[in-house]
């Protein structure tokens, strides 16, 4: 079986080190010659780089492993690019959460005025990426997870129409697991048909591979807890936070009890209520630095001690698995079935086929081909539209530097009541921001 080279760009990332984990474990499927990490922060993706390369020392010697801030090393005759950037890091996403809230607006990394600010820096990042691959290693394929995805991937259709770009979202791996809990199965004996925007969408039915239909079942489990069960708790060590966001979802199921929602929906459908229950002193960022971000960098610091990473080394992010099913498909054609964004193009009839929508997508050599959704309801057709239309036009404002286009875009969006209210946090966004964003006259 051929061997693949493979660049994690984002290497500095808390999860560089699970998603290094998880390509190992699946060394058999997904065989690899080379391996390296790219990073613009040489310091950060220092103290991983010299932990993993203990690590792979000791469990896959034969894997070429190297850590760089060069992209003409980190890109060339890589036949993938796993890219999972964070432009600011973890302070800039502090200041995403917390100035809206000092407005009495939701405070979210991928949603409402933080996550917009939040796409504003990563456009520019994500297509300077784009353009270093396609420099150094034109027939590499991209597999993207960077956030906001839904802005990311619109920024690409609109910049990077040709490109070997792949987006992808593990919010709907992570719930499917949480669905397969609940029947007592594992997420590989079901199938699902979804429709949506990323982190704004709605799962239509749920089935076993053997053409069972569990979605009745799943929607009366969801009715009563959300997707909250004992098996993710005992299991995964959810963080509190994900908890409540989890058994959140019986109440956005209850505005729409035909469909089973995203939990991201909670933003758009109840913000108020999600604004109310947040401590602007101590957002999910501060959680996610001193919880994980914490503790990978405390293991690697602990492995380049010791000189082994056999005792206490890094846990596999066994979700991530996704990844190397996306990577197969594309690699041997294998005609995996997953939920992608991808531009709509008649996969939801009803709507425009210039949004990049996510939907169950058969992917192969020439990479995803969307499964058709029939028509929506009016109420998913009203909701996605005008959110579409917010990252369309944020998209715009941003390469057009065009204040007033950013200004509409934070208007238009559900979790801002007032044009008023849009242009304040706006405002204070774009003095946070400084040079990560394009200057907006």
């Amino acid at each position: 079986m051929k061997k693949f080279s493979v660049v994690i760009a984002g290497g500095g990332s808390t999860f560089t080190p699970g998603i290094v984990k998880m390509l190992l474990e699946n060394i058999d499927r997904f065989p690899l010659e080379r391996l390296y990490l790219y990073d613009n922060d040489e310091a950060r993706q220092a103290i991983l780089g010299e932990a993993i390369d203990i690590m792979l020392k000791e469990e896959a010697p034969d894997i070429d492993f190297a850590y760089t801030t060069d992209p003409e090393k980190a890109f060339t005759g890589m036949d993938f690019c796993m890219a999972h950037i964070r432009v600011g890091k973890y302070a800039m996403r502090e200041q995403d959460e917390k100035i809206p809230l000092k407005h009495d607006l939701i405070g979210q990394e991928t949603c409402g005025p933080g996550g917009m600010a939040y796409g504003m820096r990563s456009i520019g990042g994500m297509i300077e990426l784009i353009d270093l691959m396609e420099e150094y290693a034109p027939d590499c394929w991209m597999l993207n997870y960077s956030n906001p995805a839904s802005i990311v991937a619109e920024a690409c259709r609109v910049l990077k129409p040709e490109s070997k770009v792949l987006n992808i979202c593990d919010m709907p791996v992570g719930t499917l697991r949480r669905m397969s809990q609940i029947l007592g199965m594992t997420p590989d004996e079901l199938e699902v048909d979804y429709f949506g925007l990323n982190h704004f969408g709605w799962w239509t039915s749920i089935r076993g591979k053997d053409g069972t239909d569990y979605t009745e079942q799943v929607k009366a489990y969801v009715k009563e807890n959300g997707y909250l069960n004992q098996v993710e708790i005992d299991t995964q060590h959810t963080d509190p936070s994900w908890q409540e966001t989890h058994k959140k979802a019986r109440d956005l199921f209850a505005v729409e009890p035909r469909f089973l929602p995203n939990t991201y929906l909670q933003y758009y459908l109840i913000p108020d209520e999600m604004v109310e229950h947040s401590n602007p002193e101590f957002t999910r960022a501060n959680e996610v630095m001193a919880g994980r971000e914490k503790d990978v960098f405390d293991t690697a610091k602990g492995i380049i001690v010791a000189g082994t990473a056999k005792e206490n080394g890094f846990h596999i992010d066994s979700h991530a698995s996704f990844i190397v099913d996306l990577a197969r498909a594309i690699a041997f054609n294998t005609h995996e079935r997953m939920i992608m964004i991808v531009e709509n193009n008649g996969a939801i009839a009803n709507f425009p086929d210039d949004v990049m929508v996510e939907v169950p997508c058969i992917i192969g050599s020439k990479g995803p081909e969307p499964l058709a959704q029939g028509k929506i309801p009016m109420f998913e057709q009203a909701l996605m539209f005008q959110q579409a239309s917010s990252e369309k036009l944020l998209v715009e404002g941003f390469i057009e530097g065009s204040y007033q286009k950013v200004w509409q875009a934070y208007t238009l969006s559900r979790t801002i009541p007032s044009a008023t209210k849009a242009r304040e946090v706006l405002d204070d966004l774009i003095v946070a921001n400084g040079d990560f964003w394009p200057e907006l006259n």
